[in-house]
């Protein structure tokens, strides 16, 4: 299956809840805060900007990278809008064309499981000046029996059956494949949190994933959007959602 989230963008920007601050706290925490002369750092697959734009909030100068023209048009008019500096690029993971030993840090949320992984750490310990930290997680959907995210992954495979939502989905082990020569796991984090939804703004978030918008003809789209309102409605009548997800991450410190 194919999928191509730059013909999300649009839903990807106005509908995914944004990283909630006690990530960037738990980061800051860790030691993981700009500091005069040593605040450089890459969001591989950005997508919209969504940590990048947080990172530039924060004080990092910020180099925002992704394969999707589309997605990288909507990051840099989303940090125009909010008056922040990041450097908008379309690049790959495996090979951002970034100068060598030139950057702090380096994040990769909700994204790793797209990559040639084993590229993907060879490039960021590339351009990683000794003892940069790697940052790979997700804010992951928590699927559970009779939950609304069970509710919606079902309808979208009836809706198309070549989805394979098994091989998405992050993954703490994914720290053990990092070269030892080349990183060291300093940190691992998991934990269970619900975030509010309106049945509106869930429709827009589940056309925006992967099994939706990004592999989906727009008119299968269309009729899959309306079935999922509809059986929202049915489900949960008039109800806002609290949506389970999980936030885990981990940290690797460049040798």
């Amino acid at each position: 299956m194919k999928v191509d989230f730059g013909r999300t963008a649009a839903d990807y920007a106005s509908h995914r809840a944004a990283y909630p601050d006690r990530l960037y706290e738990r980061l800051a925490a860790a030691g993981i805060v700009p500091q005069p002369g040593s605040n450089a750092a890459v969001d591989l697959a950005t997508g919209t900007g969504m940590i990048a734009r947080a990172l530039a909030r924060r004080g990092w100068a910020v180099t925002a990278l992704d394969i999707a023209p589309a997605m990288i048009d909507s990051a840099a008019a989303l940090a125009q809008a909010e008056g922040v500096a990041i450097d908008a690029r379309v690049a790959p993971a495996e090979n951002t064309d970034c100068t060598a030993k030139s950057f702090d840090l380096v994040t990769a949320f909700c994204c790793w499981h797209w990559f040639d992984r084993e590229a993907a750490a060879r490039d960021a310990h590339r351009i990683l000046k000794p003892g940069g930290r790697l940052v790979v997680g997700a804010l992951d959907f928590h699927r559970a029996s009779g939950n609304v995210i069970e509710l919606s992954s079902a309808l979208i495979k009836r809706h198309n059956p070549e989805w394979t939502p098994d091989r998405l989905g992050f993954r703490l082990s994914w720290a053990d494949e990092l070269p030892v020569e080349m990183f060291a796991i300093v940190e691992r984090h998991d934990e269970l949190l619900d975030i509010p939804y309106s049945q509106e703004a869930w429709c827009g978030r589940i056309r925006a994933s992967a099994g939706v918008s990004a592999s989906m003809a727009p008119e299968a789209v269309a009729i899959f959007d309306r079935a999922h309102a509809e059986k929202l409605r049915q489900t949960y009548g008039e109800a806002g959602l609290n949506v389970p997800h999980r936030l885990a991450y981990f940290i690797a410190q460049a040798r």
